[in-house]
Formats: structure tokens, sequence, C-alpha cells
């Protein structure tokens, strides 16, 4: 059966960039010949579109950008659900019991959008993992694996 994943900002842009780690997580978890959609924060949207811009991405690698973000499910930030998820991992965060995390708060809207829509949060990012299982799947894939 294919899953459907949260894909993390990182994920995207190795998606987008097409280096080797890409393919390596493509590969490893279907990304592209699975027939459900991904699911993607409207943070890690807006993250990518303000590196294209700071990095003046080309044409071809900003309609790379594009077609990506036509192929995935795309999770605003308006509703109470979502809201009530965020409110949720920053408590997580906060109430770590060696200390606050002090997670982003891109990031901490990222896992929130796996929190709201019941899908495993993937990622290359560490910071991720102490929330595993409580109370979201994180599925790290590592970038130095080929």
């Amino acid at each position: 059966m294919s899953q459907s994943y949260v894909l993390d900002t990182n994920i995207l842009l190795y998606l987008i960039r097409g280096s080797a780690a890409g393919i390596s997580i493509d590969q490893a978890y279907g990304l592209r010949s699975n027939l459900q959609r991904h699911i993607v924060s409207i943070a890690s949207q807006a993250e990518l579109h303000v590196l294209a811009d700071r990095n003046n991405w080309n044409a071809a690698k900003r309609e790379a950008l594009r077609l990506m973000f036509e192929n995935v499910v795309i999770v605003p930030i308006d509703s109470q659900g979502l809201i009530d998820a965020y409110v949720r991992i920053a408590a997580a965060d906060s109430d770590w019991p060696e200390g606050p995390r002090n997670m982003g708060k891109n990031d901490i809207w990222i896992a929130a959008t796996s929190l709201y829509s019941g899908v495993p949060l993937l990622t290359t990012d560490k910071d991720f993992i102490f929330l595993n299982n409580n109370p979201i799947q994180v599925m790290w894939a590592d970038p130095a694996t080929p």
C-alpha cells in the first residue's frame, strides 16, 4: 500500500535540486511513484518561494517548483483544527522533559500539518525526531545515504 507523507521543506528542496540525496529519498520512499498525493504546509511553500527569490533561481528551476506544488496538497493556515494542532505541537516543544526545544515557527506549522492531517512527516531534519510517536509520526530520511 502506498503511503502519503507531509513533506518537510528540506525534502522538497532535495527533490527540486535533483541531487543524489533527493533521488535516494525519492526511491526509498517512493515519493514520485506513489499514486497518493503528498501533503505540504503552506509554510514550506512560502519558505521555498523565498529561497527561489533570494537565490535568483532560473526559469527551469522555478518551473520545477511550480510543477511540484501542483502535484501535492497544500494545507493552508485557515482552520481551527490546524490551529489546535499548532498549539499542541508548541506545547510539546515547550514542555519537553529536558527543557524547551525552541522549534522555529515554520517547523511548528509543518509538524502541526502532520498532526492535523494524520499523515507521517518525512524530513531530513533531526529537530523533529523528539516528536516521533508523541504526537506525530516522524520518518527521518538520511540525506547522506545513497
